[in-house]
């Protein structure tokens, strides 16, 4: 399994999967902390190591854990295995086509300005809007990897929106209509149950359209992260090393001679003698020279 991790981290243009693999690794690594915190009776924990992660809405805190604008784009509720199952199964399919038509570097990007938007819009409306305001008590912050997964979907389906997925029980459905049915769906939920969720991912389908609308007219919005990307890849590997060599040089009376041109003749005589006795008859002189004749 460590090697088929590390060649998909390998393969070029490979970054859906690449995120897929680091969201199923936390995953399953704040799993086990949950696990043994729990057995051994020491809940905070992992109630301290989730915190730091998950991105909290009052501003105050947020201030403290900045990080978390993009740690929670990461993280999972751990309550069951169908929050990560959906995000990842949806990143994949809409994600691979949009590697196929934008390259790896811009999905990384996009997914971060989707993490982004869709944390910005979640801390907006907690920390600006009355309905909001009065439930921000109700829980500990917001994870996943919605907002993120939301701004590849609409980016794709502004891209190329009549592309068509076949669903099951549904048959040829349109990407445009699937993008869309997300978008509906979200804002009803805006004032549910998972009202900071649903708030996250139409930030996080703002943030898909306008930045494909932008790269389309020639502006990446998205540069900067792969710039940044790079630079920190460049930290951790190594650089070749410059061989210098120097070409020796000759005066007119050092200048190695050129090799004397072989005569048709004596090609000739060389192969009588090939067929008299065979190529092992032959000298190491003529060997060269039938050698250097071939070369011509």
């Amino acid at each position: 399994m460590f090697e088929d991790f590390k060649n998909a981290f390998q393969r070029h243009n490979n970054a859906h999967v690449q995120l897929i693999i680091i969201n199923v690794v936390v995953f399953l690594a704040l799993a086990v902390i949950l696990v043994f915190s729990r057995a051994l009776q020491v809940p905070e924990v992992f109630r301290v190591i989730h915190d730091q992660l998950a991105i909290p809405a009052p501003i105050g805190e947020f201030v403290q854990k900045p990080w978390t604008i993009f740690s929670y784009a990461f993280v999972h509720d751990l309550s069951g295995i169908f929050h990560i199952l959906f995000n990842m199964l949806v990143f994949y399919w809409f994600g691979k086509l949009f590697v196929e038509y934008l390259g790896s570097d811009k999905l990384v990007a996009l997914y971060v300005l989707g993490a982004l938007a869709g944390g910005i819009a979640y801390l907006l409306v907690y920390n600006t809007i009355p309905f909001y305001i009065e439930r921000i008590g109700n829980f500990n912050g917001m994870v996943g990897a919605s907002a993120a997964v939301y701004a590849i979907v609409v980016a794709t389906a502004t891209l190329i929106p009549d592309y068509t997925f076949f669903l099951m029980f549904l048959g040829p459905v349109r990407i445009k209509y699937i993008a869309g049915v997300c978008i509906v769906l979200s804002f009803l939920g805006s004032v549910g149950e998972n009202a900071g969720g649903n708030v996250a991912h139409l930030g996080g389908a703002l943030m898909g359209f306008v930045y494909l609308k932008q790269l389309q007219a020639g502006a990446n919005w998205g540069g900067w992260i792969t710039v940044t990307i790079d630079w920190f890849k460049g930290l951790f590997t190594s650089k070749p090393k410059v061989k210098v060599t120097y070409r020796k040089q000759y005066s007119d009376a050092q200048k190695p001679k050129a090799k004397a041109s072989i005569s048709q003749d004596e090609i000739d005589a060389i192969l009588d003698k090939i067929s008299d006795g065979g190529y092992e008859s032959l000298t190491k002189e003529e060997k060269e020279k039938l050698f250097n004749a071939s070369k011509k």
